[in-house]
């Protein structure tokens, strides 16, 4: 056979492939790599649908497991996605190596010059950028479709026309039954279907709860030290203060807590630092309460861990002083806007009067889906495979921080979908005071200049401390989490930090 017949057959047509162009040892990862590119490039636009596997392996005279392999690995950066009968498709573009400004973009300039307004997350959620580190977002390439679109064909093949009528507003019966074993298996928390109240995720459950709680002559609610901005907002939107309590390494200072107050709390993961309530804070805590203390319990994350076992939800240890609240955004997506809220009987009749005239209720068609995937196992199915995929995410970030920010200190690996990196440093040496020389918003503007969207802790403080970024990994391939890290590295050095 001549050379010039040998080439013909060993390569393709798609994308031009030639299979002698990869190095001996790493044919698939090769493919991998062009298959990436031309994603990237937009040679290969989201919707597109790859060669069957036997197909290309044919056409390239290679292993049909070397092709397989190739696919796998963009399957699990999130690059593609496999559609039963309709192949292997694209879901999302990797990010292109970019050259980027080496100064705060006029953007970035807006949006970390002045302390966060009550926009701000539009803002960032509206800025471009080519690797996006935004902590609180899962994989939303991984959304079960499928399943999905399953589950809604059995719904309306069995929906009556009253089911098209306004419903319940504490939600339909099957989701709230569907919410209430979801809870008992995987929160040991006890609770019957109408005791649940569905809302239009965490953001609604935060404001119905904190207009009812003023409405009750409640004036403030304790937030952990730091602690969620996005939370404080909502509160403070119902006129509620937000007084802000110290969170250690066992979790909220309880002693600091004010008798017969309100405190909202993320005890399994606390937000942003990972920690998660020791036990003899806990039996502090419920000491608080019984004496007349009320809990907020925001459960918003709980279901991603990795190196720990699981916490079990302060609801289930004493139901008659903890407000609970959770969803399904950081499970499935928070496109969906659909939470629930478990509360004390004293709370629960007014909650609901609040959903009822806030908007009669969330949408029923959705609800009835996500019923159907939770009573199926299909939501337990798809949040195993979303650990698994989360945690390789995570893996990565840990090693690029070591690799290219070695003098930052990570906290809250062992659960949830984001790192918190700070950067004072444990051992009060020159280099570490040298680090906080530096603002994270700072730090953050000079990164999303160069296209790395990241979140400065000072955002979610009410009190000065260190410097530190929240890292969001779970919504990321782990190529980009590596790149977007890599880049963080180079800014930091830039602008004078210490590694």
């Amino acid at each position: 056979m001549s050379d010039k017949g040998a080439k013909e057959s060993s390569g393709a047509d798609f994308l031009q492939l030639d299979i002698r162009d990869a190095p001996s040892g790493g044919r698939a990862e090769w493919l991998a790599g062009r298959l990436r590119r031309a994603i990237a490039d937009g040679r290969l636009p989201v919707g597109s649908r790859l060669p069957a596997t036997r197909v290309l392996a044919a056409e390239l005279r290679v292993s049909r497991g070397l092709v397989t392999e190739a696919y796998q690995r963009l399957t699990e950066d999130g690059h593609v996605a496999g559609r039963g009968r309709n192949g292997t498709v694209v879901v999302a573009a990797p990010a292109l190596p970019i050259t980027a400004a080496r100064h705060p973009s006029p953007a970035a300039d807006r949006l970390f010059a002045a302390p966060p307004g009550d926009d701000v997350f539009d803002a960032v959620r509206s800025v471009p950028a080519r690797i996006d580190l935004s902590p609180g977002v899962p994989d939303l390439t991984a959304f079960p479709r499928a399943a999905w679109l399953r589950a809604e064909r059995a719904v309306f093949g069995e929906l009556v026309p009253s089911g098209f009528a306004y419903g319940d507003p504490r939600g339909t019966p099957e989701l709230r039954r569907a919410v209430a074993g979801w809870l008992a298996r995987y929160r040991g928390i006890r609770a019957n279907p109408d005791e649940v109240l569905v809302v239009a995720g965490t953001a609604q459950a935060l404001a119905l709860i904190g207009q009812v709680l003023r409405e009750d002559g409640v004036e403030e609610i304790a937030v952990e030290e730091p602690g969620s901005l996005g939370v404080r907002q909502h509160l403070q939107r119902q006129g509620l203060r937000t007084p802000p309590v110290p969170v250690d390494g066992q979790g909220v200072r309880v002693s600091e807590l004010r008798a017969e107050g309100a405190v909202l709390l993320t005890p399994a993961h606390q937000f942003p630092t990972g920690v998660v309530l020791g036990g003899a804070r806990r039996r502090e805590l419920m000491r608080w309460a019984g004496e007349g203390g009320l809990i907020v319990e925001d459960d918003y994350d709980a279901e991603h861990r990795y190196d720990r076992p699981p916490v079990p939800a302060l609801r289930a240890m004493l139901p008659e002083r903890v407000c609970y609240a959770g969803s399904v955004s950081k499970v499935l997506a928070p496109a969906l806007r659909t939470g629930w809220v478990v509360a004390p009987p004293r709370y629960r009749d007014a909650l609901v009067a609040a959903k009822r005239f806030a908007d009669l209720g969330n949408p029923a068609l959705p609800q009835l889906v996500l019923a159907r995937l939770m009573e199926s196992g299909e939501l337990e199915r798809h949040l195993r495979q979303l650990r698994h995929r989360h945690r390789r995410r995570r893996d990565a970030m840990i090693v690029a921080i070591r690799d290219h920010l070695p003098g930052a200190v990570v906290h809250g690996a062992a659960a949830g979908l984001h790192l918190l990196i700070t950067f004072g440093g444990p051992d009060g040496t020159a280099a570490a005071r040298r680090r906080k020389e530096f603002a994270d918003t700072e730090l953050a503007a000079a990164s999303l200049a160069r296209g790395v969207k990241v979140h400065p802790l000072s955002w979610h403080r009410q009190r000065p401390g260190p410097p530190g970024l929240l890292l969001g990994y779970a919504a990321s391939p782990a190529t980009a989490v590596a790149e977007g890290v890599a880049t963080l590295g180079e800014v930091l050095r830039e602008l004078g930090g210490v590694h």
